[in-house]
């Protein structure tokens, strides 16, 4: 009886302690969502693109008889690499079966590691003679021209401004450029962001054409692709715009989004060589007519694009050449 008069007279002194007006609150927070790094808003147009290069896809014919593996030309590029024992490349590790890292495997692969592998087999005699060296979109060029890599194979636009710098091969994939939007977004393309954050990698030629577009959006660089989908996916910003062949990578990465709209800009790639090397560029062109008769690229498009492009595959770009 003494413990219950106690166990109450305790309970009243806690009662009197407190008052209406004592209610604890938690004070509700916003989650500040991290942008990736380096990703930042185009405050200035791009610079202007050189509009008069002639037949910016006329590329170098390439040798006839093309030389064998292991047996190139004295003195030419092509033999130099062979002394060094393989091909460098410069390539994508971030865009989805195109040249993306296989997360069980670690490897690089996709469509445009399939063609570097084919310049390395020209050259040695087996694919695997090859380093990938994983490069951003604007790390390409400065990459070629202070020697880092022999070649780039990484979805590259053949634009007349770039001529300037580095030597093309002929085309080997006809891209178009669209624009990526979350489901129910209501946006239909390009013309109906103006106002809105469009994002797309440095030195594309995508942020040059979002920054272009009649609509006026604003453009919204980053250094991979991965990162506009993340913002995407963020709400951080409204729509990604490049090249169908990425877009249709991350659609698939991301059922929540879609591709939408009609085609920008056409977006040939090729393959950059330093503007010196012009002998390789001509043996690259070789191996190229090599994998178009064969059936290499027609299988390599059936491995990995057939299944995100919609559509029947298309046949291998034609080549044109010039000298």
């Amino acid at each position: 009886m003494r413990l219950a008069l106690v166990s109450a007279a305790i309970l009243v002194m806690v009662m009197g302690c407190t008052t209406g007006t004592d209610i604890t609150t938690i004070p509700s927070v916003t989650a500040v969502v991290p942008k990736p790094a380096n990703a930042a808003d185009l405050t200035t147009p791009p610079t202007a693109a050189v509009q008069e290069c002639g037949d910016k896809l006329a590329s170098l014919r390439p040798p006839n008889p093309m030389p064998q593996p292991g047996a190139m030309p004295a003195g030419s590029t092509m033999e130099r690499i062979v002394q060094r024992g393989k091909l460098i490349v410069g390539v994508d590790q971030n865009t989805y079966n195109v040249g993306f890292r296989d997360p069980f495997t670690g490897e690089i692969q996709g469509f445009d590691i399939d063609m570097a592998r084919t310049i390395a087999s020209a050259l040695f005699g087996t694919p695997d003679a090859i380093q990938l060296r994983a490069i951003t979109s604007d790390q390409r060029i400065p990459a070629l021209k202070a020697g880092d890599v022999d070649i780039v194979v990484r979805t590259m636009s053949i634009t007349c401004d770039r001529l300037v710098e580095v030597n093309f091969s002929a085309v080997y994939y006809e891209a178009q450029q669209q624009v990526l939007v979350r489901k129910n977004s209501g946006f239909t393309g390009i013309d109906a962001l103006g106002g809105k954050r469009v994002c797309a990698t440095k030195s594309s030629t995508s942020l040059r054409n979002i920054a272009n577009a009649p609509s006026k959006p604003i453009g919204v660089s980053v250094s991979d692709w991965t990162d506009c989908l993340v913002m995407l996916q963020q709400g951080q910003v409204d729509a990604v715009s490049t090249d169908d062949v990425i877009l249709a990578g991350m659609a698939a990465q991301d059922r929540y989004t879609e591709v939408v709209g009609p085609s920008l800009a056409a977006e040939p790639y090729g393959m950059a060589i330093p503007k010196a090397n012009e002998d390789f560029v001509r043996f690259v062109n070789g191996v190229l007519e090599q994998v178009r008769a064969n059936g290499t690229w027609a299988a390599s498009y059936g491995r990995w694009l057939d299944e995100l492009i919609p559509g029947p595959p298309p046949a291998p770009p034609v080549p044109r050449y010039k000298d």
